[in-house]
């Protein structure tokens, strides 16, 4: 798994095919490391997404969509101002390293027309978007500074000239004939594999072992065979997009892997092999980065309920000498005529008992006869008069502990819109206090909530947190909608437009509801369905929380590529 060269050059190939002479018309950066460009081409609307995001850079087109912040950053600014209204003039490769030049041409203030150069580098944590003037080579701005203290290899910072990263000095393998691949490797040593990643620039270690793989006998003319033929079907820009899912781990790929065993799925183009890949990863890393804090308080307080419950089932266990205590109480008062102030225990016969065997009370020394009695009474009724109560917190902390795990689940698939949803959700509860904010909260604004269309062309909608939730299921929809939620496991609401949808929908609207849920990764998940107007929100019941009858239930598994699909590809 790797943004390589071989994927690199792959992508150039396909972004020179659909955006080339493309007009630049609208840029976002909805995130501190990612870039929107909208370009038109040819009678299309294209969206190219650029991350250099140290754990998920890569560039490709996509079809998901992005939440873009009232107030553009100022890298995004300077890039408005130079490359709105530009026409993509080509798209290159500097050799066979993770390197895209975007060459733009466009026209300043005064209507003289100007070159620039996007330089997106895919790097893993050293990625960078850079953009270059393209007379003077001179950087203009980059996403990420670099000063000469951090790299002395070279400085990226506005003003000074772009340099590329250090070369390694590897041979290019498209360019490399028989005698060249011999002389690279040693068939001596072992790990053929590491050796061509050595040797030659743009291979991953997942291309090198399928080459190696290949060759199976392991022999020079095999080996060397099974270079170039994969080295062909690059010359020839024939890729194969494909993500292969392992017992352990995903791959992706744009060369064939069959020396990898496991579930196999193809794309047509590059981009929705890199859209369905990223799929939620790079959302719940930054929600990860965002919102480690409430996810920190959340377990906390889960934590708190969770060991609160224990500690009053002993106390109901306790209540249960109630009884004991009032027996205590009676037998001093029938006794009272043979007690004295300062015995230790009084034993006496039991009346109660059908044997009448004697019974040793416990008494206080500095308590009279009567006064002990009176001591055992008030400790019964208080006892007694604690159940109900005990009761009562057993129940509110269980909801509260049910609550604070339903937030919990609703985070580990919540983006960044949602997780301010959820903080602002827990500020309303008084679980935070309220941040100072520069602007007046916008308290109508209506919750988003994500919208699929099932393979019957029917709307399916899907609420990720509790101000979701509520909205949806309360307020979005209509009575005769169908209404679907895990069962007894915590979960998003979702709402199917149909009354009586088909088979195939109902099963991708479970899909849906098992898939963001506590039960993501679990098999044959119980899904409930029912009409919108069997759902019923108790008065004073916690966000999101509802009741509902006349259900039925389904069992399903959660396919992410099912919601993908069911997602994007419209």
């Amino acid at each position: 798994m790797s943004f390589d060269g071989i994927l690199t050059r792959a992508m150039v190939h396909e972004l020179s095919q659909h955006i080339t002479q493309g007009k630049i018309t609208k840029i976002y950066q909805p995130f501190s490391n990612d870039l929107i460009f909208v370009i038109r081409s040819k009678g299309q609307t294209h969206r190219l997404f650029i991350s250099s995001n140290a754990s998920f850079p890569r560039i490709n087109l996509t079809a998901q969509s992005y939440e873009n912040p009232k107030e553009p950053p100022m890298f995004c600014m300077l890039l408005r101002k130079h490359l709105e209204g530009g026409v993509i003039d080509r798209i290159e490769q500097p050799g066979l390293e993770r390197i895209l030049y975007i060459h733009i041409k466009s026209r300043n203030e005064i209507g003289d027309l100007t070159y620039k150069r996007l330089v997106v580098e895919i790097m893993g944590r050293h990625s960078n978007i850079t953009l270059v003037d393209g007379n003077t080579d001179l950087i203009l701005d980059c996403i990420k500074h670099i000063p000469p203290s951090m790299n002395r290899h070279r400085t990226l910072l506005p003003g000074s000239e772009y340099i590329l990263p250090p070369s390694q000095n590897k041979q290019n393998p498209l360019k490399a004939d028989e005698d060249a691949i011999l002389r690279k490797l040693d068939f001596n040593s072992a790990k053929l594999d590491k050796q061509l990643v050595q040797q030659f620039e743009g291979l991953s270690p997942l291309i090198a072992k399928e080459i190696v793989s290949r060759a199976k006998l392991g022999d020079r003319k095999s080996l060397v065979q099974s270079f170039l033929d994969v080295m062909e079907e690059i010359k020839q820009n024939r890729y194969q997009p494909q993500m292969v899912l392992t017992s352990t781990k995903e791959y992706f790929s744009v060369v064939s892997l069959s020396h990898l065993d496991g579930e196999n799925t193809t794309f047509s183009t590059v981009s929705q092999l890199l859209d369905r890949f990223y799929f939620g990863k790079a959302d719940r890393d930054r929600v990860k980065q965002q919102a480690s804090d409430l996810e920190r308080f959340l377990r906390n307080e889960l934590k708190k309920n969770q060991s609160k419950i224990p500690k009053l089932e002993k106390n109901l266990v306790d209540t249960k000498k109630a009884d004991q205590f009032q027996l205590y109480g009676e037998l001093i008062t029938a006794n009272i005529y043979q007690l004295k102030k300062g015995m230790k225990e009084a034993v006496v016969p039991n009346y109660y008992d059908e044997k009448a065997e004697e019974i040793t009370i416990p008494l206080d020394l500095q308590k009279t006869p009567s006064e002990n009695a009176q001591f055992y009474y008030k400790k019964y009724n208080k006892l007694k008069k604690s159940v109900q109560y005990i009761h009562e917190q057993i129940t509110a902390t269980t909801l509260e502990a049910n609550y604070l795990d339903s937030l919990l689940q609703q985070l580990e698939s919540a983006s960044a819109s949602d997780v301010s949803e959820i903080r602002e959700e827990l500020e309303e509860g008084g679980y935070l206090k309220r941040r100072k904010l520069t602007s007046k909260r916008k308290n109508n604004k209506k919750p988003s909530i994500e919208h699929y269309v099932s393979s019957s062309e029917v709307d399916i909608w899907v609420g990720k947190n509790n101000k979701q939730n509520d909205y949806l299921t309360n307020k979005f929809a209509n009575s005769n909608d169908t209404w679907l939620h895990t069962k007894d496991i915590p979960g998003s609401h979702v709402v199917i437009r149909n009354a009586k949808p088909d088979e195939a929908t109902l099963l991708e609207a479970a899909n849906i509801a098992a898939y963001f849920s506590k039960a993501k990764n679990s098999g044959s998940v119980p899904v409930d369905y029912t009409a919108i107007k069997h759902v019923k929100k108790p008065a004073g019941a916690k966000p999101g929380f509802v009741t509902y009858d006349n259900q039925k239930t389904i069992y399903v598994t959660p396919d992410e590529s099912l919601v993908y699909q069911l997602r994007y590809q419209k």
